[in-house]
């Protein structure tokens, strides 16, 4: 298992909560508060850490936010790099509507970086990526930062050779790509934006994947289509995987939950359809569990079996 490090520009402290109907002007009585640390590159190392990978996030957090967030992720034994910023760690927040299993989704836009806090993380990847390893850059990005702070997080790690993963969206994500990365974890709504086509097709989002591929954007285009499954496209092969049927608490984390599935698979030396079924598996046992608890390491031994993936001949 090589060195994972994933780099996450705007961590948040997710709190999640249900109430019986959410209705506009009322004083809404809700369920004890579930706080987590969140933001895409934390959940992923937090699915890491649990499946036994060699991982490490990074994160710049400040304030009283970010000080309980460094806390959870050090009782959950994440090994964190930790920047010190001086504004405050931003808070997300979701409600579950029991009545109709709705979730209503709050996302605030995070501290402003100054230059030196953003270019501090830069510098981290610089010490902390490894010759052979993995590093996911993943989430938004908070005001301050530069648009193609992920690109230049994908450069960093190819400098340092390791393999650069991206799951962003808008510019950040297009901004990534126009420099090239390992691996792209999209979903259906994000290839849309990205490509400017409706993708009502499985033909459509497979050449939308593989325009990707062929312009030298990335050597792996993992297509996440939520209830759909999703599709896995390099330049010699299309696989498709069948969604799995579970009971669904939640649907927060679970994509990250499927990127680090699916890298923990890579990183071990998996065969790309074995690490392809890691990540469906861990996709949906995060979506077993509330709020953003993620996923529980049996449960995706368990769900692994069932995943069916069958080659796409488009």
């Amino acid at each position: 298992m090589t060195r994972i490090l994933t780099v996450t520009p705007n961590p948040a402290l997710d709190l999640s909560t249900s109430t019986d109907v959410v209705r506009d002007t009322h004083k809404l009585r809700c369920s004890a508060a579930r706080f987590d640390p969140g933001g895409g590159g934390i959940n992923v190392a937090r699915v890491l850490h649990r499946l036994g990978a060699d991982c490490l996030a990074l994160y710049p957090a400040g304030g009283a936010t970010g000080e309980r967030l460094a806390r959870l992720l050090e009782q959950e034994g994440v090994p964190g790099e930790r920047i010190d910023i001086a504004g405050e760690t931003r808070e997300s927040f979701s409600v579950l509507e029991n009545a109709t299993g709705r979730e209503f989704r709050f996302v605030l836009p995070g501290p402003e970086l100054a230059a030196r806090e953003w270019r501090a993380c830069l510098d981290a990847v610089d010490r902390f990526a490894v010759p052979g390893g993995y590093v996911v850059a993943s989430g938004s990005l908070p005001p301050g930062a530069p648009v193609d702070l992920h690109a230049q997080v994908a450069r960093r790690a190819r400098d340092a050779g390791s393999r650069a993963v991206v799951d962003a969206s808008g510019a950040p994500l297009a901004e990534a790509l126009r420099g090239g990365v390992h691996l792209v974890k999209p979903s259906l709504r994000e290839l849309r934006e990205l490509s400017g086509q409706p993708l009502g097709t499985e033909a459509e989002r497979v050449a939308a994947a593989r325009r990707i591929v062929a312009e030298g954007q990335a050597e792996i285009v993992a297509l996440s289509m939520g209830p759909e499954g999703a599709l896995l496209v390099t330049a010699g092969a299309v696989l498709r995987a069948a969604p799995l049927a579970v009971q669904v608490a939640t649907t927060v984390g679970a994509g990250d939950a499927f990127l680090a599935g699916l890298v923990f698979g890579m990183a071990g030396g998996e065969p790309l359809d074995d690490a392809f079924r890691t990540g469906m598996a861990a996709g949906a046992a995060a979506l077993l569990n509330p709020g953003t608890a993620l996923c529980d390491p049996a449960e995706v031994r368990r769900l692994r079996e069932q995943v069916a993936i069958t080659p796409v001949r488009a």
